[in-house]
Parts: structure tokens; C-alpha cells; sequence
């Protein structure tokens, strides 16, 4: 299936939400997390999601959360 520019960015726009919310349900936030706006644009593939920077903080709570979710904790 061959998605328009427009379904493109949508797709990506809900897939960041979606991330958003589940980051947000295990306290962590990326504040820069978004669409990489020059992969939405093109026409092959999927555009990116930009994951952006962090703190130490936030860092440092992905990876027990990740740690956490490894270990079955």
C-alpha cells in the first residue's frame, strides 16, 4: 500500500502521540520527541520519528524503566 504525502504524516503524527503517551505513562518525557519534518517530506518509506535530546534525568529513567520492563519487575 503506497501511502499519500498527507497519510504519510498523519501516520507519523499518530505513531509520536502514541509514544508520547506511553513515555508519559512510565514518566518519562522527551520534550523535543516530533516528526523528522524532511523524512515526512519525502516519498519513500515512512518518515522518521525524531526521538530528540534529553536530560541525564530522563536518560536515566528510560533506562530503568527499560531495565524494569527487561527484568520483568
Amino acid at each position: 500500500m503506497v501511502l499519500t504525502p498527507t497519510e504519510r504524516v498523519q501516520a507519523a503524527e499518530e505513531a509520536v502521540r502514541e509514544l508520547k503517551e506511553a513515555l508519559g505513562g512510565v514518566g518519562v518525557v522527551f520534550p523535543s520527541l516530533d516528526v523528522e519534518r524532511v523524512s515526512a517530506a519525502g516519498s519513500y518509506g515512512l518518515p522518521l520519528v525524531d526521538l530528540g535530546r534529553c536530560n541525564l534525568d530522563t536518560a536515566l529513567r528510560l533506562a530503568a524503566v527499560l531495565h524494569e520492563r527487561a527484568t520483568g519487575a
